[in-house]
């Protein structure tokens, strides 16, 4: 039986290695994408260098390896980097995907394709809903992409992910605060854990979780369809800190820069994902390998 072949943008990022893994595992052919590629340890996944903002670099991968499928993940991710640079996100995030879309509209128009947006898309319909240039660029992504598939009747899938955690290299709060004290437990740190703000409210979804709903959504989502992938929970930061504390072989005290209530932050995740996906994984459970990560970078 051939394998189907899958390309995966960004595939060296925090979601990449984990979507390069678990569909590898899952029996596709996967080709990794980067600008700057390395080999994952024990993993069959295919590297290959491009800068999607290179039109014709781009126009050479897609036809070169003809993908069945893809998963576009690369981007720019940084709200504060979107304030500095915000025609780089623009570059990055936008027009990058206008590219890889009509170059696989060009050289492989059967491919079905799942777009990673984001839960920080603004309203269109409301201006004064855009808080950063960061929102601006993957609102636009997604739009561009919504309007290849209508235009031209390509197989596009829309994924909106909320903030997602787990091990490895990510800049998130949730590994943030847990290398802070993987650093008070093996490198003597000071035992105090700053937050901006402990009330702050934020819906976390465990990576790993995201990929498997991504798989879901390339087996059963309908073209053009737009889908949620969240926990469908709030939780505040302070349960994050607890969390750590509790796990953690030494005491630390907390400390918040303010504890500013803020409203919950709870969008349910699509219909499809709630009767396809199996338990998520628990929050505790997160954050316990989280820190193992962080710990396994200081041995």
């Amino acid at each position: 039986m051939t394998k189907l072949k899958l390309l995966i943008t960004g595939a060296t990022g925090f979601t990449g290695i984990h979507a390069c893994r678990h569909f590898q595992q899952a029996g596709y052919e996967v080709i990794g994408v980067s600008r700057h590629p390395f080999k994952i340890d024990s993993d069959q996944t295919r590297f290959e260098s491009c800068d999607l903002t290179d039109k014709n670099e781009l126009t050479k991968l897609i036809q070169k390896n003809k993908p069945d499928r893809v998963l576009h993940l690369a981007g720019q991710n940084h709200v504060s980097s979107s304030w500095i640079n915000p025609i780089t996100s623009l570059e990055i995030n936008t027009m990058s995907t206008a590219y890889l879309l009509e170059a696989i509209r060009q050289h492989t128009s059967n491919c079905k394709v799942l777009v990673v947006g984001s839960a920080l898309q603004y309203d269109v319909n409301d201006i004064t809903s855009l808080k950063h240039p960061y929102s601006l660029s993957k609102t636009l992504q997604v739009l561009v992409a919504q309007s290849w598939e209508l235009l031209y009747e390509m197989n596009i899938v829309i994924a909106r992910p909320s903030n997602l955690i787990g091990p490895g290299k990510s800049n998130g709060v949730c590994s943030l605060l847990a290398r802070r004290v993987a650093e008070m437990e093996l490198l003597g740190a000071e035992k105090v854990l700053i937050v901006n703000n402990l009330l702050a409210q934020r819906d976390f979804l465990d990576v790993r979780d995201a990929v498997t709903g991504y798989e879901v959504l390339f087996n059963k989502g309908d073209s053009g369809s737009v889908h949620d992938i969240t926990s469908g929970l709030s939780r505040n930061l302070k349960e994050i800190t607890s969390s750590l504390r509790t796990i953690s072989s030494v005491d630390f005290e907390i400390e918040s820069e303010e504890n500013k209530l803020e409203e919950k932050v709870s969008i349910p995740p699509s219909d499809l994902l709630l009767e396809n996906m199996p338990a998520l994984i628990p929050f505790e459970k997160s954050i316990e390998d989280i820190l193992n990560y962080q710990r396994s970078l200081l041995l």
